[in-house]
């Protein structure tokens, strides 16, 4: 084995070992790029090993991609996109929404589930926040389905996955951390969030035909409620009036892009304000609810600013050990063919997903792979999808599944882990479906970002 696949091996496994330490992510990141530094520096000079490595051209440049990522005017829409889905949870729409969809889907059987997954893709729409989502969906939907004697797992698998929606249905912010680290004119946030547009609302179909199909087979599950009112026309325009705050904020940041009109980053800056305008028409917006969403604005954009950190100097490094050719080289020699390759590529971050975060793999993962996948000729929008889908089972799949931490801490106490983790088996295997789907008809991907320049 040559010496370059195993110091790459070897940083690889520092890594692992010392993420179990319970050290916060960024931090192991940035410590391993100077442990392997130091290795290598060592290596180098002292035993003279074959290696094109030394401290200028790897921990010396951290400084250089640092300001370079800090100065990125895509990375501008991160912070904005968490604002406006913060502020939209302190708006109250999705207490409005929920209120006037039970009316509407509530006399049907599995009505309640309908009515979490239609207010989630709502929801995903206008924020990428997953922990936010979950929360709210979670305590809006849980106590109310649990007194409709709906199926525990059933219930919070549903509030659990649709929640998750949001990191996939534009405006992400995963899809802007991603079109961040591909750095390509062919990949940029605009095109990744049309390509991810129809795939996330085909998953979100799918959710609804998983919620209305399963009950049909196995009533006791979702009871129909007792004394539900009949629908009228007074009904369904109390759901068009709460319908309409929403989709005006989804038109005004979505459209505004799609049409040309506003590039990510300054359609960020209208979803904010309008996440305001929305917070102040429901009066809710007082100098409390400012205060703490800026606060959390705050957290949650230092939070991933120091993964990306701590990644730009593991990757600087990793590069400089030899790390992306010993990784395009082993997945170019693998006997599978190109769609085996994008297979297995997509079954490894698939595993990752059970122990790593989406913003780590998206990172460390996500630019070693490209190259790969540009050098076989696949259309890097439709890859870059597929890798986004199946990181959204990462935040179902234990240990490190975030999305079951969010729904435990506000589920009612009749409601255990094992049950959440029966609740939403289901929606993983409708995620790998979907995203079955997208590789086997590419087109779902990439026929709105490919109109788009017609």
């Amino acid at each position: 084995m040559e010496l370059e696949t195993l110091f790459v091996i070897g940083m690889f496994l520092t890594f692992g070992a010392l993420l179990m330490t319970g050290y916060p992510v960024a931090w192991v990141l940035g410590g391993t790029a100077v442990i392997w530094t130091v290795i290598g520096v060592v290596a180098v000079e002292n035993f003279g090993a074959n290696l094109w490595f030394d401290y200028s051209s790897s921990m010396g440049l951290v400084p250089e991609r640092i300001w370079k990522v800090v100065g990125s005017e895509t990375l501008v829409a991160l912070p904005m996109f968490i604002f406006m889905g913060i502020m939209l949870d302190q708006s109250g729409v999705a207490e409005k929404l929920m209120n006037s969809m039970v009316k509407l889907f509530g006399g049907i059987r599995g009505g309640y589930a309908v009515t979490v997954i239609v207010i989630g893709v709502l929801l995903a729409a206008t924020t990428g926040i997953i922990g936010a989502s979950v929360v709210l969906l979670g305590m809006l939907s849980l106590p109310v389905m649990m007194e409709n004697k709906y199926d525990k797992g059933f219930a919070v698998g549903t509030a659990c996955a649709t929640g998750t929606l949001g990191i996939l249905i534009p405006p992400s912010i995963m899809l802007v951390l991603m079109a961040d680290r591909l750095a390509v004119p062919e990949a940029s946030v605009g095109d990744l969030f049309m390509g991810a547009f129809f795939p996330g609302l085909m998953l979100g179909a799918m959710y609804v035909a998983y919620a209305i199909i399963r009950p049909m087979l196995q009533p006791h599950i979702a009871p129909v409620p007792e004394g539900t009112e009949k629908v009228t026309w007074s009904i369904v325009w109390e759901v068009a009036k709460a319908v309409v705050p929403t989709a005006a904020l989804i038109l005004g940041v979505l459209g505004s892009i799609f049409a040309g009109i506003a590039t990510p980053t300054e359609a960020s800056g209208v979803g904010a304000l309008g996440a305001l305008l929305l917070a102040l028409m429901s009066k809710r917006l007082n100098l409390k609810v400012l205060t703490s969403s800026m606060q959390q604005t705050t957290r949650t954009s230092a939070f991933i600013f120091a993964i990306f950190l701590g990644a730009t100097a593991f990757s600087v490094v990793l590069r400089g050990l030899g790390g992306d050719r010993v990784i395009e080289d082993a997945l170019l020699g693998l006997p599978f063919g190109p769609y085996g390759v994008i297979l297995t590529i997509l079954f490894g971050v698939f595993l990752l997903g059970f122990f790593l975060d989406w913003v780590e793999i998206t990172l460390i993962i996500l630019p070693l792979v490209a190259p790969v996948v540009q050098t076989l000729g696949f259309d890097l929008v439709w890859f870059t999808i597929m890798f986004a889908m199946c990181l959204q089972t990462s935040f179902l799949t234990p240990p490190v599944g975030f999305a079951l931490f969010y729904i435990k801490g506000v589920a009612p106490p009749e409601i255990d882990v094992l049950d959440i983790y029966k609740g939403v088996i289901p929606f993983i295997i409708i995620q790998l479906v979907g995203l079955a789907i997208v590789f086997l008809v590419p087109e779902i991907a990439t026929w709105l970002p490919a109109a788009a320049y017609d």
